[in-house]
Parts: structure tokens; C-alpha cells; sequence
């Protein structure tokens, strides 16, 4: 029987596609930002953005390299993942095979898999995986970083399951474009979106508080992967995390002021923040 291999469906695009360019960029992301904060011993979770390198890659840069500096070999990255094209309401785990990237093939964790759909109201469904990147996005910073690590890529949307499955995972392991403009147009309503809106949802992230992390995201729309963010919470909070910190946190517009001398209209949040 074929072993299951999900090839990349976003190299090229949201980061490059050929190996060479892709380790640059990687390490070019690892050394846009400096860690000026004092890591935590062990650092037991982390929240990273999923958007293209050049807006997000520095920031998703700085959680890997904290893990790095505080734990030299990881065994197994649980990537919970933003769900923007599967509708179920259960979290889908992509359970046996590899993942291929640019920087070549990187095993799943069957054994954890298993743990976690009999322990978990989540599902076994790998072609929910084949069209979403916010998982994709993160493996090869894994696999430049951590080259023997396997991982367990899950999708989560925002339902009470997210959290249910944090706790799990927690058990599992224990050792105008977006439609949203309530504030207007312009400088100030943006400056709300970053300072006020998606504060919030970061706020209640560092306080450990993973359901209103679901409630402030249905509300306020102030998250893209709030089930994702949520399960990473809970899961950090049963492994007996009682603080978090923020590492960075910038939004597009400000990227593309720095990198391209220009503004938009419509403005991403994006946090790195580790537990």
C-alpha cells in the first residue's frame, strides 16, 4: 500500500518553492526579529500567524526560535491549524504518512494520532488538510529547525471542541476585503483593529482564558483560527502553564509600510506568543 504524502499546495506562493529560497527566506525570517524577552525553562506551546512569509514569517520565525533556544530536539510538533475551507465541527487530524515542503519529507506521528482521535471528539480526515495552509505555513521552519521532529497537523474550528481537544492533547502528552469595518474607514479605525480589537483576543490568549478566546473571536471577529488559538490555550493550561508571553505583535499594514512604502485599506493582525 502507498504510504499518504500531502504535497504543498502554497510553495510558490505564500513562501518559496524551490529549497534553496526557502531556506534563505527562513533564515532571513529567524533574524528579522531579536528575542529580547527571558524565555520561560520550557516552553510547552506557542500561537504563530499564518500568513505569507514576507507579512507574517518573522514573527512565526520568533516562537520557533524560542522553542529551539530552550529545547534543542523536539519529538513531535501538534500543529493545531486554522480551518478557512472545512466546515465540520470536529477537529480533522491528519493521521499517517508524511508531509512534503521544499525542504523534503517529514513524517506524521501515527502513534500520537491514534491517542488522540480515541481520546478526542476529533476525526480522522486527511483531505480536509489538502487545500489549507495555515499548517503549511509552519513546517519548514519545523524542519530547518528541528530536523528530526514528526508532526500532527489537526485542524480546529472555532467549537466547543476546541478546547475539549486542547485539554486532551494537555493529558495526551503531559510531561473592506474581510467584511468587517465597525470603526470606519481610515488611520484611526486601523489603529482601533490592532489596539484595541485584536488586543483583546491576545489579551485573553496571555491570560489563559481559552472559551472566551471563542466568544471575543465570534464576536469581534478579532481572530482567524480562534479554535486553533484556543486548543493551543487549553492545552498549555492543563500542562500547567499559568502565564504566557508576547513576543510581537504587528499587523499587515505596518509590514507593508516598512517593506513596500505603502498602505492598504484592510489591515491582518499577526502575534507570536509562547507558553
Amino acid at each position: 500500500m502507498e504510504m499518504q504524502t500531502r504535497k504543498p499546495v502554497v510553495a510558490g506562493q505564500f513562501y518559496p518553492a524551490r529549497r534553496d529560497a526557502c531556506v534563505n527566506e527562513i533564515k532571513e525570517c529567524i533574524g528579522a526579529r531579536k528575542i529580547s524577552e527571558t524565555l520561560p525553562g520550557t516552553i510547552v506551546a506557542g500561537i504563530v500567524p499564518h500568513a505569507g512569509w514576507i507579512f507574517s514569517g518573522s514573527l512565526a520565525a520568533m516562537v520557533f526560535s524560542a522553542i529551539k533556544q530552550q529545547h534543542d530536539n523536539v519529538h513531535t510538533f501538534v500543529l493545531f491549524g486554522a480551518a478557512h475551507g472545512y466546515y465540520g465541527s470536529s477537529p480533522a487530524v491528519y493521521d499517517a504518512g508524511c508531509w512534503i515542503t521544499p525542504l523534503g519529507e517529514v513524517e506524521i506521528d501515527e502513534k500520537l494520532a491514534d491517542a488522540v482521535l480515541e481520546s478526542t471528539e476529533a476525526v480522522k480526515d486527511s483531505t480536509a488538510h489538502r487545500a489549507e495552509h495555515s499548517i503549511e505555513v509552519q513546517v519548514p521552519f519545523i524542519q530547518h529547525l528541528f530536523s528530526d521532529a514528526k508532526i500532527l497537523p489537526i485542524l480546529v474550528p472555532p467549537t466547543e471542541h476546541a478546547v475539549a481537544l486542547g485539554i486532551s492533547i494537555g493529558d495526551i502528552n503531559y510531561g473592506p476585503r474581510y467584511g468587517f469595518t465597525p470603526m470606519g474607514m481610515g488611520t484611526d479605525a486601523l489603529k482601533w483593529a490592532g489596539d484595541v480589537n485584536d488586543r483583546e483576543f491576545i489579551d485573553l490568549a496571555l491570560r489563559l482564558e481559552p472559551k472566551k478566546m471563542l466568544t471575543s473571536a465570534a464576536e469581534n471577529y478579532n481572530a482567524c483560527g480562534a479554535g486553533a488559538a484556543a486548543a493551543t490555550v487549553a492545552a498549555a493550561k492543563k500542562l500547567g502553564r499559568t502565564q504566557a508571553l508576547l513576543l510581537a505583535h504587528t499587523n499587515s499594514n505596518e509590514v507593508m509600510l516598512q517593506k513596500m512604502g505603502t498602505t492598504s485599506a484592510d489591515s491582518v493582525g499577526y502575534a507570536a506568543i509562547i507558553f
